[in-house]
Order: C-alpha cells, then structure tokens, then sequence
C-alpha cells in the first residue's frame, strides 16, 4: 500500500518497492484512467456473445466447465476466461466472489485491459505471455485492492497464437501459494480441451494425435491419450496407470499395491477393480501376471529427465510443467515427483542459464537461491532476464 500511494499521491519512490511490470503496468493506467474508476467498462453485449459463441475458447470451456465450475466453488473464486483482447467472455463464481465480481464488472463484455480499468493479472499475462499474479494494492484501481488475481495465458495448441488468458480471482486474505500454478493447469486444461482442429502437440514436438500407443502428460497438468485419443480416467486409475508407465518390466498385484497405497488399509480387490477399469479402457492392452503395458509408451516424466541426462536444462525447464500428479497420496509417485523436481533444481543450480531460471520462478517464485546463483553468474553482464529476476527476488525476501 505504501508504495502505490508513493506512486498515486507524490509520483516517486515506487520503483524501489513493486515489480517492474507493476511499475510500467502502473505507468499506463496512470496516463489512461484515474485510481477512482469504479467498475470496468463494459464491451457490447451482443459483440461479445458473437465472439464466444462457436470459438474454439467456448468449445473447449464448455468441455471442461464442470472442473472450472469445481475449482471456483472449492476455493469460493471467481473463474474468468478473455479474449486476446482482455474482454472477459465467460465467468464463473462462488458464492461470495461471485457478488464481488459483478459490482465491478468482472462478467461478459467486461474490459479489463489495464488501460481501461487498471493494472491486473489479466492484462499483465495476457501482455506478457507468461502467467501473472497481482495482490492487494498491486492494483492500480482500489476497487480490487482487496483482491488477488492469478492469470495465464491460452494458446491455440498448434499455431501457438494467443487466444485470451484465464484468470483466478478471491480476496487477499485467501491467497495461497499454487495459486499461480493452478492457473496454468487450468490454462492447460483448457488447452487440451480444444476442438480436434486444434490438435494438442506431444513434449517432443509432435502431434500426439499421431504419436502411436500412450502418452501421458504428468508434470503440472495431467492428461492420457491412447493412440490420439483422450481417456477419462479418475484420479486414481491415473496414478495406477502412471506406474505402470514407469516399470515397463510389469509390477505383481502386490508390489503395485505397495506403490499406490503405502501402509493405506484399502483391499487388493480394490486395485483389481481399478485395473479392470484401466484393461477396458486400454481396449485389453494390460497383461497380468505380472501386471504390464503392452504398448509403446511416452511420458513428460521420462522426456524431462531425459534432457537432464544430456545436459539440456533450458530444454528440460521449459518441459516441466510443474509438479507430477500434486497431491498424490501414493508414496512411490511422491517419491518421484521429489526426485524430479530436485533434479531439476540443482541442474540449475549447475548451470543457472538466464531464460531457464526465469521460466523456472514462475513455477517456483520463492526459490530465491535459483534467482540468487544466476545473478551471481550474470555478475555485471546486461541481460534481459536481469530486472525481472532482481523483482521476484525483491518479491520473494518481502
């Protein structure tokens, strides 16, 4: 708060205290709007109706709307998807946020471009191309200094165009820490969720709709397609799916027991059944005895640390999507998740190279150590990558 009244009321000192996307983002709504806007303007009515009805943005929502329905009401959020423009097209809310929201104009036709209703996560990722966070009195308008707001941007999986971005907003007082990373798996949900014609590519570049036998996605989002087709499995199938990724060899009964449930009281007939599930859905290509995938198989998992093997951290930063499976209560994929994700931290740690780092705090924005040996490496050298890690640094210590 006190740097934004710095900026507002006296025009200096803000600079040594916010993020310098805030600071430039600030600059344009400063010369755009006054701080006492009171709700964003609204886009016509019937233009923004036109524009989402039948886009591939709507397609996709409309096939994952129960999930971004879910997430809203568990975290009492209000859920938003944009244009390329950031006019809001679609949105969904919790009870509370969901009144919150409409006062300001946060619904259809909304537009929230920082040069319409000031600075915000939705104009900063959809700007950026990268995701974004802005709490409290990060916000240029003090209509949404009590908000936090996390966004990240949608592409069209093919083409790579910028489509619109998703933004998650509640009260300040209900920050929490992935909640940035919830917004990219939400953006990736949406983008696999795109119609056929925009088919989803694979980690190592090709069209998955091509890539014969399983290819699972595990890291950040997760997804399983069989032959190029998308198979709905519940939480649990997943995970019993993804071991078997992982042991090519085959696991007995008992030992992918040990796996998925540790110490947990549950039946083995309980796994049985979930394999039963998984033997139809993979139209009977799961050998017993032992308990084997009988097919080609590809995983994020293996293609990671594949790059980590041969030296490739920025290649290896940029496939991490995040962490395998989170909240996984089995304790071998835990296991594997830790493994991964330190393997990755000290590749970089090894070699901090600038552009992977900075890839790398947007999914870990509080691992000052990464930030702090890459600038050390960087010493006086000009680099790009410079402010925006001297920022999260910033950030990150406060």
């Amino acid at each position: 708060m006190r740097a934004w009244t710095s900026f507002v009321e006296r025009g200096d000192g803000a600079e040594r205290l916010v993020r310098p996307e805030i600071l430039s983002s600030w600059a344009r709504s400063e010369a755009a709007i006054s701080p006492d806007v009171t709700q964003a303007p609204l886009a016509d009515e019937g233009e923004t109706a036109e524009i989402w009805r039948g886009s591939p943005l709507q397609t996709a929502v409309q096939r994952v709307e129960a999930e971004l329905r879910r997430t809203a009401e568990d975290g009492d959020l209000v859920v938003a998807v944009t244009d390329a423009d950031t006019r809001i097209l679609w949105t969904y809310g919790g009870r509370v946020m969901r009144r919150k929201a409409e006062t300001v104009n946060f619904v259809p036709g909304g537009r929230w471009d920082d040069q319409s209703v000031g600075t915000n996560a939705l104009d900063l990722a959809n700007r950026l191309a990268t995701p974004a966070m802005v709490f409290s009195a990060e916000h240029y308008a003090p209509i949404v200094h009590n908000w936090v707001c996390w966004a990240a941007p949608v592409h069209d999986p093919v083409s790579g165009r910028k489509l619109g971005v998703i933004d998650l907003s509640t009260t300040w007082d209900r920050t929490h820490p992935i909640g940035l990373a919830t917004a990219r798996v939400m953006a990736a949900l949406i983008e696999t969720a795109m119609p056929r014609s925009s088919h989803h590519p694979t980690f190592g570049g090709s069209d998955d709709h091509d890539e014969p036998g399983l290819v699972m996605t595990l890291l950040g989002t997760v997804e399983t397609r069989l032959d190029g087709q998308r198979l709905l499995l519940n939480r649990r199938q997943t995970e019993v799916l993804a071991l078997l990724a992982m042991h090519p060899e085959g696991l007995s009964l008992e030992h992918l027991h040990a796996l998925v449930y540790g110490d947990q009281a549950v039946t083995l007939s309980t796994l049985k059944a979930e394999v039963s599930h998984l033997r139809a859905a993979l139209g009977g290509q799961l050998s017993s005895r032992p308990y084997r995938l009988m097919m080609p198989v590809h995983t994020d998992v293996d293609h990671v640390l594949s790059l980590l093997r041969g030296g490739h951290v920025g290649a290896a930063v940029e496939a991490y999507g995040g962490d395998l499976l989170p909240g996984t209560n089995s304790p071998a994929l835990g296991e594997l998740a830790d493994y991964v994700a330190v393997a990755l931290r000290e590749a970089l740690l090894a070699d901090p190279q600038p552009d992977a780092v900075v890839r790398y705090i947007e999914l870990a924005p509080y691992d000052t150590e990464v930030i702090e040996v890459c600038l050390a490496a960087l010493g006086n050298r000009p680099h790009p990558a410079v402010p925006l890690l001297k920022g999260r640094l910033a950030v990150a210590r406060a």
